[in-house]
């Protein structure tokens, strides 16, 4: 018997069409191997696609696959800001829910209504990692085109998180950001030496009056050169600024923008804030916008 495929395709972090960072969202996927997911993932050529799946448990609403053209990802911040304003669109979604991904629980609110509603994932606090010796920090500079004076001084590089984790590079301002030439074969083996599976480079000099942050990304060890806007990246970026006193809490609640994508013309923005109880960072919301690009359904034997 025929499958019937629904298919979706969105831009994330961002309200207008060809800008910010694309995804696909399935809906429907129970029906589809492994091996198929995979095969869309690959057809549909996004940084990401995300998979909707029925729950497994009363823990949560939703449960969503996440597959590169390449693998399967652990959690998906743009990704899954798709999933949820597809849902909230087409399945008149609960405003509250929790979903779940192969790296745990997350807690989702859709804020506002309409085009315009934004969509907020909460995830835990991330895991601090280590810094970056000293050969290893010239390793990555030079695999970057950088040298020790395009870096912020306040700015150790260190790895954070930990499924999906990354390296954060921070840099003295968007010039460095516009020279960089990554040499994508070097950032990949340098993955593997490092355990960090993407390189996140940024300023905190954007240029841009109300995002404190301007950056960059490159996973090529997952299939991903440069990815235009990540939400899961900036969501360490909150942790590892207020680590370093580059963000300072406002009550219960540390706040601030990211700009990203401006160099590959897909420019978006994501909203993070930081969570705290008894003083403590306990979790980081992930906020976005998103629109959509079209629908199409894929038949399949």
């Amino acid at each position: 018997m025929a499958r019937a495929i629904k298919v979706f395709q969105v831009d994330a972090f961002t309200q207008q069409l060809f800008t910010g960072n694309p995804a696909g969202v399935v809906l429907g996927a129970e029906v589809l191997s492994d091996e198929e997911m995979l095969g869309i993932a690959r057809e549909l050529n996004n940084g990401d696609t995300a998979f909707v799946l029925p729950p497994e448990s009363d823990d949560h609403e939703v449960r969503v696959r996440f597959f590169t053209p390449r693998t399967e990802s652990s959690f998906v911040g743009h990704a899954t800001i798709a999933t949820q304003y597809v849902l909230s669109s087409v399945a008149g979604a609960a405003k509250k829910l929790r979903q779940r991904q192969k790296a745990g629980l997350v807690d989702i609110e859709i804020r506002g209504e309409g085009p315009e509603r934004r969509i907020a994932v909460r995830q835990p606090a991330p895991v601090l990692g280590r810094e970056l010796n000293e050969r290893e920090r010239l390793a990555v500079l030079d695999a970057l085109a950088l040298s020790t004076t395009d870096l912020d001084p306040r700015c150790a590089m260190r790895i954070v998180g930990s499924a999906g984790n990354r390296l954060l590079v921070g840099v003295r301002g968007t010039k460095q950001l516009k020279q960089l030439k990554p040499d994508f074969n070097r950032l990949t083996t340098l993955s593997a030496q490092l355990g960090a599976s993407g390189h996140f480079v940024f300023t905190t000099e954007s240029g841009i009056d109300d995002c404190l942050t301007m950056s960059r990304m490159f996973c090529p060890a997952i299939g991903i050169p440069e990815d235009p806007v990540s939400g899961n990246a900036h969501g360490l970026l909150g942790a590892y600024l207020l680590h370093h006193g580059l963000l300072q809490a406002v009550g219960d609640r540390a706040r601030f923008s990211g700009a990203q994508g401006h160099y590959q013309q897909r420019p978006g923005r994501v909203d993070v804030e930081l969570e705290f109880a008894n003083g403590a960072l306990a979790g980081v919301w992930i906020i976005g916008s998103a629109t959509m690009v079209f629908e199409t359904t894929i038949a399949l034997p």
